[in-house]
């Protein structure tokens, strides 16, 4: 098959386009045909070697966990999907190797769901991940209910996108920091922008003085601290950047692969709370140019790679 590999770490010019073994497929994993796959941060972290203290890399790498595509062939003991179906995936495992950045991938089902009906494969591939972190970090770290207000930084960004979405369908009032080009994106999905950079704790204290119920933290550093000065009492604060955020009473949150979490996205989907925004799709083989696009840290949504659809089956 195509893939996408680099045999050492480093920045994106180590990405190399050119023909790897077919996965095997495990009695419960599914060989999934991809159609698409999304580009995270914490890919070029990867690749960059940041990630080299909590994951082995068996070399060469396949970059790349998140997926959309349609199953070719199930596992021995799979009976959650048949050849045909259209589905997603957050296809992480314990360590770095056998990414999505591929025309097949070998995906355990526990990482999969049923592909949202309405939405194209470039804009399913971009739900996973980002769907998960912030559906895992809202509902289950922060447990925002109704009424809350939460702070969620880079509210324009994959994670952050999806984490307005899914506060405002929680009924919670949204203050979302965005540049200022994309403040409209922001209320169109249902937050209140606020500029980043200094001033940032005034400005959201004029919108909300008594503090912030929730703070989601994409960022880290200063803007971790900022916000962990903007809570009211008893206030809840959860990292997904920074794990200095314990120090402040609060949690780091690393999304994990959850079928039930997934297939909930997908309804939320369905239902019309939740969209995914795709910025850029570029081909497979331009994957070192979707890494220096997310790496530049301005994106809107999503960034996708996609994979031709008239190449053969595998086997």
């Amino acid at each position: 098959m195509k893939a996408i590999s680099y045999a050492r770490y480093g920045g994106p010019e180590v990405l190399e386009y050119g023909e790897l073994p077919d996965p095997k497929i495990g009695p419960d994993a599914v060989l999934v045909k991809v159609r698409a796959a999304a580009v995270n941060p914490v890919d070029w972290k990867c690749r960059e070697g940041h990630l080299d203290g909590m994951l082995d890399a068996v070399f060469p790498v396949v970059p790349g966990w998140d997926v959309s595509g349609v199953v070719v062939q199930p596992g021995v003991a799979v009976t959650e999907f048949t050849a045909g179906d259209e589905v997603i995936g957050y296809v992480r495992e314990d360590f770095l190797s056998r990414g999505t950045f591929a025309e097949y991938v070998a995906a355990p089902v526990r990482t999969l769901a049923r592909k949202p009906r309405n939405l194209s494969f470039e804009e399913a591939a971009g739900l996973p991940l980002v769907g998960l972190t912030a559906y895992q970090v809202l509902l289950k770290a922060l447990q925002l209910k109704r009424g809350e207000t939460v702070l969620v930084h880079a509210a324009a960004g994959g994670v952050g996108s999806i984490a307005v979405q899914l506060a405002r369908h929680l009924g919670a009032r949204v203050i979302g920091t965005a540049s200022e080009r994309n403040h409209d994106f922001v209320r169109g999905l249902g937050g209140e922008p606020v500029e980043y950079g200094d001033g940032l704790g005034e400005r959201v204290r004029a919108l909300v003085p008594e503090g912030v119920d929730a703070v989601f933290d994409t960022v880290g550093g200063e803007t971790l601290k900022v916000s962990a000065n903007l809570l009211a009492p008893e206030g809840r604060l959860a990292s997904i950047a920074d794990g200095d955020v314990v120090d402040y009473g609060g949690r780091h949150c690393w999304a994990r692969p959850d079928a039930e979490d997934l297939l909930r996205l997908t309804e939320l989907v369905e239902e019309g709370a939740v969209s995914v925004h795709v910025s850029e799709a570029l081909p497979l083989e331009r994957a070192a140019d979707a890494h220096r696009l997310n790496q530049e840290g301005r994106t809107r949504g999503k960034i996708v790679v996609t994979v031709d659809w008239e190449v053969e089956p595998a086997g």
